[in-house]
């Protein structure tokens, strides 16, 4: 036994506690690699194989060597968390530096001068950080000893988790000193993942070597191990609608073992399935990028210690949270490609002998994986409006509030172009905003096209996985290029269904009665948004109380689970160039609207019904306010009129050009004047149908507002989110 593997074992036995634990096969390569060679290594192996041990190892090593800190750049606050426990554990100090713990940077940073840290642990958008990345990190990559990026399938473009912020390592790697070693970690890489993140890893003109142990002659050593989970037992139960599916899960939560995860696509759909499971009296909580962090951290907490039997999550629960007796995860929808999904079940069964995957996929599941797919592609025409923008700007950095009424892009997805600006060199993050850099700067139609292109084959493998009749874990295998796979003999291909397919009729009415739960909160504006008064809004600052809207209500959102579907189909060609059908609302629509205006609970009945004039929908939202006027035997006043040739823009955008393109577009004429001054003094129910950015209901209502109303009640048949 060499002298490094000696002292390496001695170090993994105090980790895990346990005098006659060894190392894995590839553990000790890797971190040989890293100690003894001072190599770059990318290290591909299934979850829960070990490879938290490679770098803690590695870095206590390097430490007794005299290297600075190891750098870990983590993705996500609970890994984050999970990673300084761990690394308590294993007598290594670890501290991060996040957006959760602002109260702790000045004296993380005294640690780190005083050389009492082992570990930073840090978020590849902190490595962006002006201050940080000017102030901060040049002195401590003149001392790094090992840098160590995990979850690094997200550097790729290929990967299922792409951040932009990733792909900026390259330019880090290349600015440490000579020597330092560097590791690469995931669990969920298929060859392309593989090979692009190695890309990353190394200077032009570099090998890559693969194998078991890697090459010498190579300046990256691929460490890649089998990804069969023996734990896991896979199954596919195909049901026809959420309705069935919500039943199933109302049927059988009880017999799924332990605790577990309950997936969904969406946040609501996160929420209205929590919610269903806590009123049957399941111990069960919502757990979604909206959820707020202490929550979800408190989330977390239990379901550790089994105080739930499940969080029901997005995909914000996934890299890093580490619970080695979680029992199940179960899907309700599956994933966009079979990577994600092997990447989410391999929560279960880390340190059990068994664990139940259970995937229910649903017909929606293809609509919604279009959208996160195009949502998250920067287009040529946005990326040279921001260009502009900031070229036009001069020298002065530009916020992003006050980029928004520049360019017509939500902050989302405004903030994400940047990120991928940035990283192409076009823009760079200064204190106090975003500035262009004046290098010039092409859109890449050829790889984005390469990038969508490969999202729609591993949507296709997704779907080939749920009806393939083979092995489902050789499947999984085999679509990350695991050349080790066959058969696992545990999943219902190799045997039976393990799973019960029943449906008790009583939780079908549970399922259904939930589903047909109507009426959601329409929020208000309260403020003007920011720079409108640029694109010739004259207005900033707190909207008016006498100039706003009540809290009103909408019947559901579009990604309900229930009526979302429904709606859905009703406003599928909203925001396409193709002209919507036009009809009258159905009776049960129009049933479940009057449902909401029963249950609303409003300080004062409304005295009539006014309608925003539509042109995609007209017979719908006058058969909506018509039918409410009947029902609460209210006058329907009529609409507002159309002005200035109506609204203008498309469906979409920020805040400030969505307040533009309704502004001075609306009217109240003198036939509906009339008619308002004869409920003077009361509220008025303003019909809408689709509610996105709520500035044509803000408009709407602060017509009426002007025109003597008292107040305005807002409906709106749909939320877009």
């Amino acid at each position: 036994m060499t002298d490094t593997r000696a002292a390496a074992l001695e170090i993994l036995r105090n980790l895990v506690g346990r005098d006659d634990a060894d190392f894995h096969e590839g553990q000790f390569e890797a971190i040989e690699t890293l100690v003894d060679q001072r190599r770059r290594a990318l290290v591909v192996q299934r979850t829960g194989w070990g490879k938290s041990a490679v770098y803690f190892v590695a870095t206590l090593l390097l430490r007794r060597q005299g290297a600075g800190p190891t750098i870990l750049v983590s993705p996500l606050l609970a890994l984050m968390r999970d990673q300084v426990a761990a690394a308590a554990r294993a007598g290594v100090r670890a501290v991060s530096i996040n957006s959760s713990n602002p109260h702790e940077w000045a004296e993380v940073q005294q640690q780190l001068i005083d050389d009492e840290v082992d570990v930073l642990l840090v978020s590849p958008e902190r490595l962006n950080n002006p201050k940080f990345r000017d102030e901060q990190l040049p002195a401590l990559l003149a001392r790094v000893g090992l840098l160590v990026v995990d979850e690094a399938h997200c550097i790729s473009d290929w990967g299922h988790d792409f951040r932009p912020d990733y792909r900026r390592l390259r330019d880090l790697i290349a600015q440490m000193p000579a020597g330092v070693p560097v590791l690469a970690t995931t669990a969920t890489a298929n060859s392309r993942v593989v090979t692009d993140v190695a890309a990353q890893l190394v200077s032009t003109g570099a090998t890559v070597a693969n194998g078991a142990t890697g090459v010498a002659s190579a300046e990256v050593v691929t460490i890649r191990g089998p990804l069969a989970r023996a734990s896991l037992r896979l199954g596919v139960l195909r049901l026809p609608d959420s309705r069935t599916r919500l039943a199933w899960l109302l049927s059988h939560i009880d017999e799924l073992p332990g605790s577990g995860i309950i997936y969904t696509l969406t946040v609501s759909a996160a929420e209205d399935t929590a919610r269903l499971l806590r009123e049957a009296g399941h111990p069960v909580r919502a757990y979604t990028g909206q959820t707020d962090t202490a929550e979800r951290e408190e989330s977390e907490g239990m379901l550790k210690r089994n105080k739930v039997k499940a969080l029901v999550a997005t995909s914000a629960l996934g890299m890093g949270f580490d619970k080695p007796d979680l029992g199940f995860v179960l899907h309700l929808g599956a994933p966009s490609s079979p990577v994600a999904y092997y990447q989410q079940v391999g929560r279960a069964g880390r340190a059990t002998e068994n664990a139940d995957v259970l995937l229910l996929p649903g017909v929606e599941d293809e609509d919604i994986w279009q959208y996160f797919a195009t949502s998250s592609m920067p287009s040529q025409h946005k990326a040279e409006a921001v260009i502009g923008a900031l070229t036009e700007h001069g020298f002065a950095p530009l916020s992003t509030p006050a980029l928004e009424a520049r360019v017509d892009l939500k902050r989302s997805p405004l903030e994400l172009l940047l990120k991928v600006l940035d990283v192409d060199g076009a823009v760079r993050r200064v204190t106090g905003g975003w500035v262009s850099t004046g290098r010039p700067w092409f859109y890449d139609r050829e790889r984005y096209e390469r990038i969508a292109a490969a999202r729609v084959s591993e949507q296709q493998a997704m779907l080939d996985y749920e009806r393939t009749t083979g092995c489902r874990m050789e499947f999984l295998q085999r679509a990350l290029d695991d050349d080790t796979a066959v058969a696992c003999g545990r999943c219902d291909n190799c045997t039976t269904a393990w799973f019960p397919g029943d449906v008790r009729p009583e939780m079908t009415s549970a399922a259904a009665r939930a589903l047909d739960r109507v009426g959601v909160a329409l929020e208000p504006r309260a403020q003007w948004p920011t720079g409108v008064a640029s694109l010739g809004v004259n207005v900033r600052g707190n909207i008016p109380t006498g100039e706003r809207m009540l809290p009103g209500r909408a019947l559901a959102r579009l990604t309900d689970l229930g009526w979302g579907g429904p709606l859905r189909d009703l406003f599928a060609t909203q925001s396409s160039d193709a002209p919507s059908t036009d009809a009258p609302a159905s009776p049960a629509l129009i049933q479940a609207c009057i449902r909401v205006l029963v249950e609303w609970g409003w300080d004062e009945r409304p005295a009539a019904v006014v309608s925003v004039p539509s042109r995609r929908h007209p017979l719908l939202v006058g058969s909506v306010a018509r039918a409410f006027a009947e029902a609460g035997r209210l006058p329907w006043l009529g609409s507002l009129d159309l002005v200035n040739g109506g609204p203008t823009g498309t469906a979409g955008g920020n805040s400030a050009y969505r307040l533009s393109n309704v502004w001075d577009r609306f009217a109240v004429g003198p036939k509906l004047a009339a008619a308002l001054d004869t409920v003077q003094g009361r509220p008025i129910l303003l019909v809408d149908d689709l509610a996105d950015s709520r500035w044509t209901l803000t408009v709407a209502g602060r017509l009426l507002r002007r025109q003597g109303v008292a107040a305005v009640l807002p409906f709106a048949l749909a939320l877009k989110s």
